[in-house]
């Protein structure tokens, strides 16, 4: 940890304690409605699982031409941002990150993840990285190498790891089922990255680290993935297209427990977030995050040889 953020750490600690100035967080990406969700959250006290001691304070549009998803939604989320919360729009991301203690890096599309991140690492900021945490497995571990050097901490999550599983999360699961929707996006080399991350951070949820083999079938309507954990325990996760609900179902010898729907919880994410902030410690290991791509790499790969098992590297 730098001292930068260990100093960052300490004004958050001492401000909360004395009613001081909130820790300012920046917005890089408008062209989702995770901005304006969070930014409620953080700034709005009367919103349901308000989090004090934060506050949105800029924002970096950004957005991807090529990408309709982006494109159509980049400037509408930048004005509800503005008109709603007050937030200003800056021109760039070093002009964003001389205002902020910490980044919530929002960029739909995984491919701006890399340059967005270099950049607020060289500003020695902490950065929450929205889904997916990159495009390919080479660029996440890039990302993890340039913090790791330089001493910045950052985390990445699907909202889904903190919807409600308590039900169906047990060290006594023999194997998982998870499902959840999968559209795709031309412009994403591991398929599975745009939309079935969600269904493979769930897996990853019930199973933990540890997966050795992957192997991807698919169809035009769907993707079937299967894992094998070292310790002999199966993970299946199936992601539908254009979309479906979420699911889990978990194997315990005899017994079968499903939780269906699984709800989107983003208070419960945005909590975690804040204790991500306040703490620099990343509730999810990023070896782990990490893995979660070697897992999507090697579902690419399986995919791409017409189903034949892949090792994750």
């Amino acid at each position: 940890m730098t001292n930068h953020f260990k100093a960052s750490l300490l004004i958050l600690a001492c401000g909360m304690c004395a009613g001081a100035a909130d820790f300012r967080l920046g917005i890089i990406g408008t062209d989702t409605s995770h901005v304006t969700v969070f930014t409620k959250q953080f700034n709005d006290s009367t919103a349901p699982g308000f989090i004090p001691g934060f506050r949105v304070v800029a924002a970096y549009k950004g957005g991807s031409p090529d990408i309709p998803d982006s494109a159509t939604r980049v400037d509408g989320f930048a004005k509800e941002l503005h008109d709603t919360y007050g937030i200003p729009l800056v021109p760039d991301i070093p002009t964003l990150c001389s205002m902020v203690d910490g980044i919530l890096l929002e960029s739909g599309d995984g491919r701006k993840h890399l340059e967005q991140a270099r950049q607020v690492i060289a500003a020695h900021k902490p950065l929450f990285i929205d889904k997916p945490l990159a495009s390919t497995l080479a660029d996440a571990r890039e990302i993890a190498r340039l913090a790791k050097a330089a001493g910045v901490p950052w985390f990445s999550s699907s909202s889904l790891r903190y919807s409600d599983l308590s039900s169906v999360k047990s060290p006594d699961n023999t194997g998982v089922n998870v499902w959840g929707p999968g559209p795709l996006e031309e412009h994403h080399q591991l398929s599975l990255s745009w939309y079935g991350i969600h269904a493979i951070e769930m897996l990853y949820t019930m199973l933990g680290a540890g997966c050795v083999t992957v192997t991807q079938t698919s169809s035009p309507d769907s993707d079937v993935v299967v894992g094998t954990w070292k310790d002999g325990r199966i993970g299946t996760a199936r992601v539908s297209r254009p979309y479906s609900d979420y699911g889990v179902v978990a194997f315990r010898g005899r017994n079968v427990v499903v939780a269906h729907p699984v709800q989107v919880d983003y208070a419960a994410l945005d909590a975690k977030i804040a204790e991500f902030f306040r703490t620099g410690t990343p509730p999810v290991p990023n070896e782990e995050t990490l893995e979660i791509f070697a897992f999507m790499d090697a579902a690419q790969r399986s995919k791409d040889s017409g189903g034949k098992p892949a090792s994750l590297q």
